[in-house]
């Protein structure tokens, strides 16, 4: 386990969480098809599920990237994912990517989790430089990059493009650690 915090919990990515990840992705399925697209298509259905989460536990090993679970403690309900992608070692900086399900949103649980996961990145992994890269429109996001002192550096002109969509421009919020 990586940290608690209001009856949650967040840890590593494994084998056992295969069903509650299909089931997050499909019931949240028109909430994560414009910014998780490629997530979402990889747990649509569980045997998807388990090769997604032998992948990343593969990953998570052999520091590529993290993905975490937000659990709620006593129902085990999974209520969201949190990435540290984008990793390079060299300059020693990771990209926060994050969803939370419908069930969840809109009570903090996101922020206080990528708290806690930036201590873990600057502390136990040794970064340097955090990202989040957010649709400005995006306001949980962006709420999430603010409540944790993220300070917006810049806009990437067409950085994401939706499926289906026009190329959208993205904010670019970053954390340094001062240590």
């Amino acid at each position: 386990m990586i940290g608690t915090f209001d009856n949650f919990e967040i840890n590593p990515i494994h084998s056992g969480d295969a069903w509650k990840v299909c089931d997050l992705m499909v019931a949240n399925q028109d909430r994560f098809q414009r910014y998780f697209p490629k997530t979402l298509e990889q747990n649509l259905t569980p045997t998807l599920s388990q090769l997604f989460v032998e992948k990343k536990v593969k990953q998570f090993n052999s520091k590529d990237e993290f993905l975490f679970t937000l659990k709620h403690t006593e129902t085990r309900d999974l209520a969201g994912l949190i990435y540290i992608k984008e990793l390079d070692w060299n300059t020693k900086q990771g990209e926060f990517a994050y969803c939370i399900g419908y069930p969840f949103e809109g009570q903090g649980l996101t922020s206080k989790a990528v708290k806690i996961l930036s201590d873990y990145a600057f502390n136990t992994l040794g970064l340097k430089t955090l990202q989040i890269i957010a649709f400005k429109n995006n306001i949980g996001s962006v709420k999430v990059a603010t409540n944790n002192s993220f300070k917006w550096v810049k806009t990437i002109k067409q950085g994401f493009t939706p499926v289906g969509e026009n190329p959208l421009d993205m904010e670019l919020y970053e954390l340094y650690n001062e240590k």
